[in-house]
């Protein structure tokens, strides 16, 4: 069948949004019919070629639809069935889903990195060459074939817009706070980077119950918009002052607990010096590959310092998803606050430079039939 997607064809070039042919789905698969995609950084690292993929490619990895096709073997799911869509679909039989960390799954990980399912192919193409998927979703397309364990159900009371959120973002933010850190109630939180993931950390913090959680952006404004999501304080400024800042309001000694969403290194760097003795910092935001950050050795041994990096959110999705959404049902996680804006699939390229400027926290592409 055509589908109306957004392809990459070169790192550096801007999407474009053309027609592909998507094959029907094989044995573990489901066709999804697409309502919303969420517009992430992760996906602009393979657009300025700092992660690398085969190309050319759909991206796109957090989104949420309608199953509209089943593959041969793929119980407990029906036409009809809404989902969200984990980019991270477990295996279930190595060495990490044996160990309980899905997210971690060799094989998923092998499929994401060659651009195809987990059979080791895409079922997108052009002109009958092949056309690669993006962490083996692609869906910033009309509609995309995707792994069975990549489908998550949710509640229909869930907007489409907010379960494709829930399908990245928010598990990303709220898991790096619940399972990674595990932060407990009165703690003290620093969140460097106010964008859609540190955004969904400050939600993670003040559903943990940290007694203060302090906003951290190069946009001021990002930083004080911060304080409508939970935080209870906001600072934007140079390196040496951010760092200031966090230790004048944590008594001089630093944040038990440091997030960095931002994937920058020196931006890392900076959360080490922020940490108290003793404390933890967790690695959130995804640096561009090939990139180091410099770690003290002397400084963590001396502050007894743990550093950890979060991903997506140390989480098991058929569990995290549904809880998030209950969370979200039951007025705990104000999700829907991080939506700043909605674009339809032609205008992505537009999408992709508010994020850039700082003007959304987290930009949405809705389709037709979810408007």
């Amino acid at each position: 069948m055509k589908v109306r997607a957004a392809v990459l064809f070169q790192p550096g070039s801007p999407f474009r949004v053309t027609d592909l042919d998507l094959a029907e789905p094989r044995a573990g698969e489901v066709r999804v019919r697409v309502q919303a995609a969420g517009i992430c950084h992760s996906d602009w690292h393979v657009a300025t070629g700092d992660t690398r993929q085969p190309l050319p490619v759909v991206c796109g990895h957090e989104g949420a639809g309608i199953v509209e096709a089943l593959g041969p073997d793929v119980p407990g799911f029906r036409i009809g069935d809404f989902v969200s869509l984990n980019w991270a679909p477990a295996c279930g039989e190595c060495f990490y889903c044996a160990g309980g960390r899905p997210c971690l799954c060799e094989r998923t990980t092998n499929a994401v990195w060659a651009g195809t399912l987990l059979d080791g192919s895409p079922r997108l193409s052009l002109g009958g060459a092949p056309v690669f998927h993006y962490c083996a979703l692609a869906c910033f397309a009309e509609r995309c074939v995707v792994p069975a364990g990549a489908c998550v159900p949710l509640d229909r009371s869930v907007p489409p817009s907010v379960a494709a959120l829930i399908g990245c973002a928010v598990t990303t933010g709220v898991g790096a706070v619940m399972n990674t850190a595990q932060v407990p109630p009165g703690a003290s939180v620093a969140v460097f980077g106010a964008g859609g993931v540190g955004l969904s950390i400050i939600l993670g913090a003040k559903l943990a119950g940290a007694a203060s959680i302090l906003a951290i952006d190069r946009v001021p404004a990002k930083a004080e918009a911060a304080r409508a999501f939970g935080a209870t304080d906001a600072v934007a400024g140079t390196p040496d002052e951010l760092v200031q800042a966090v230790r004048a309001r944590t008594a001089g000694r630093g944040a038990d607990f440091v997030f960095e969403a931002v994937g920058v290194p020196a931006v890392q760097e900076l959360c080490i010096e922020a940490a108290r003795p003793g404390g933890q910092v967790v690695f959130v935001g995804l640096a561009p590959m090939g990139t180091a950050t410099n770690l003290p050795g002397a400084v963590l041994v001396r502050k007894e310092l743990t550093v950890k990096g979060s991903y997506y959110g140390t989480c098991r999705p058929a569990r995290d998803f549904a809880r998030i959404a209950a969370w979200y049902r039951e007025g705990r996680l104000d999700l829907e606050r991080l939506i700043s804006r909605t674009y339809r699939l032609d205008e992505i390229n537009e999408a992709y430079a508010d994020m850039l400027s700082g003007a959304t926290a987290r930009g949405v592409i809705v389709f037709p039939e979810a408007r």
